[in-house]
């Protein structure tokens, strides 16, 4: 589904935020993306999702090389990708149909999207995109009546309707609870393994990458530190992600530095002590 070579991203002419990343992800595989604030992740995310150029290096997306693409060729690959923020960028007073159905904009008609406000189209689909995130008794609830923990869902509902190839989610879960957030987790993991969609996800959580995820990607300084099975993961990747991060990030991703560095997890060790 992706291939990066070498990719690379600076602003401002001399801050690196990417730097020759190279990777390969494949067509429905789930993978999460680890390391601490400021390591590059959401740039490269933004890279992944076409709204942002690499300033160097190559990024294919299936046998495109979206560098060549450009106007509605560009807006068209959009469209099978399809992201979920932290915030939840939704339109607070509406009703959770239209933002559900914000989804079909890409591929309706500029009448049509005007008619969906004034009479909601696809009516079967929204639902049925509500009934698989778990909400479908608030189909016409204003959005902004709704917790955050269910307007998470929505977007996640207007991305299924969006109908992608991909799923990036960029920190879908920083802002609820840890049990809520294994819940979110979870479901786009089902989804994605039910559909066949690729799924990507930035993750601060150490434990959730570990728990739900075959494979992780460790990143820091804008650079790839390991990129292996979630099996195989071990201490030293942690140690070498998390060195010299403060004691409050650490802990926000779940993991604690002891002086003998052994990292555990709320959930107990994430790897024995020998």
């Amino acid at each position: 589904m992706y291939q990066l070579a070498n990719l690379r991203k600076v602003f401002d002419g001399h801050l690196v935020a990417v730097d020759d990343v190279s990777l390969k992800i494949d067509v429905g595989e789930q993978v999460a993306v680890i390391g601490p604030s400021g390591a590059g992740k959401t740039t490269l995310f933004r890279l992944l999702n076409l709204t942002l150029r690499p300033d160097g290096g190559a990024l294919w997306l299936g046998d495109l090389d979206v560098s060549e693409l450009r106007g509605q060729a560009l807006r068209a690959t959009r469209r099978r990708i399809g992201t979920i923020y932290q915030q939840h960028n939704l339109v607070p007073r509406l009703s959770v149909v239209h933002n559900a159905l914000a989804g079909r904009l890409g591929a309706w008609s500029a009448w049509r999207a005007v008619w969906s406000l004034l009479r909601p189209q696809e009516l079967e689909v929204a639902y049925a995109a509500l009934s698989q995130v778990g909400i479908p008794e608030k189909l016409y609830a204003r959005t902004d009546e709704l917790s955050g923990g269910q307007q998470q869902r929505v977007a996640i509902a207007r991305v299924l309707l969006q109908d992608p190839d991909v799923i990036l989610a960029d920190e879908p879960v920083a802002s609820v609870d840890p049990n809520l957030a294994h819940a979110i987790v979870r479901l786009l993991v089902e989804i994605s393994q039910t559909s066949g969609k690729t799924l990507v996800m930035n993750l601060h959580s150490v434990d959730l990458a570990l728990t739900y995820f075959p494979r992780v990607i460790g990143f820091r300084e804008g650079r790839i530190q390991f990129d292996r099975p979630a099996v195989e993961m071990t201490e030293e990747d942690l140690t070498r992600l998390y060195a010299d991060v403060s004691r409050s990030e650490a802990q926000e991703a779940g993991v604690h530095a002891d002086h003998d560095s052994s990292f555990t997890s709320p959930c107990g060790p994430l790897f024995p002590r020998k």
